[in-house]
């Protein structure tokens, strides 16, 4: 559970890195509202790429997301990673509301999910601490040295977010999910 929650804080590195761009520009961009459409019932909808531009902007709002399926958790089904255009970084949804499960041949699926955008931050202490027991890992020498340097890189770039953003934690966004529909 660790290792995946870190994984997902990797990959909302580079999304974290856009929450500035956003902020520098005063919000959305133009095409990011290019983007973003309007549902039935008047949910916005984000593609993956342009909602974690502004995931800051929408924490605790209920938006819909369109993305693809990278991963459903096989014994319970109870979260799913999506991804957007670019395929380099990945969002988390947990089933809530109506969505009893993500079974596994979503896989592949373009889905556009409604949900609450949900924050949780890591704070200086946590990542610090995270590192000492990668780098207790690392001197282990059992064959984990490549993806313990992963790791140790990530923390560094969240490390440099932190620092660039003047932020004394580094955020993770996720979604709960309420429902969703397969995109055709």
């Amino acid at each position: 559970m660790k290792k995946i929650l870190f994984f997902a804080a990797v990959l909302s590195c580079l999304a974290a890195c856009n929450n500035k761009k956003a902020e520098q520009a005063g919000g959305p961009s133009a095409e990011l509202k290019a983007e973003t459409g309007n549902s039935v019932s008047d949910v916005p909808v984000y593609k993956l790429d342009s909602l974690l531009k502004v995931a800051d902007q929408l924490v605790e709002e209920t938006v819909t997301v369109r993305g693809y399926v990278t991963h459903t958790c096989k014994h319970s089904g109870k979260r799913c990673f999506i991804v957007g255009d670019d395929q380099k970084t990945s969002f988390r949804v947990e089933a809530k509301g109506e969505i009893g499960g993500f079974n596994r041949e979503l896989t592949g699926s373009e889905l556009a999910i409604t949900g609450i955008v949900k924050e949780r931050r890591l704070s200086k202490e946590y990542i610090a601490q995270y590192e000492k027991e990668v780098n207790e890992l690392k001197a282990k020498e059992d064959g984990t040295a490549e993806t313990c340097e992963a790791e140790l890189n990530s923390i560094l770039s969240m490390r440099e977010w932190m620092k660039a953003n003047d932020k004394d934690y580094y955020s993770i966004y996720y979604m709960d999910g309420e429902n969703y529909e397969i995109v055709e």
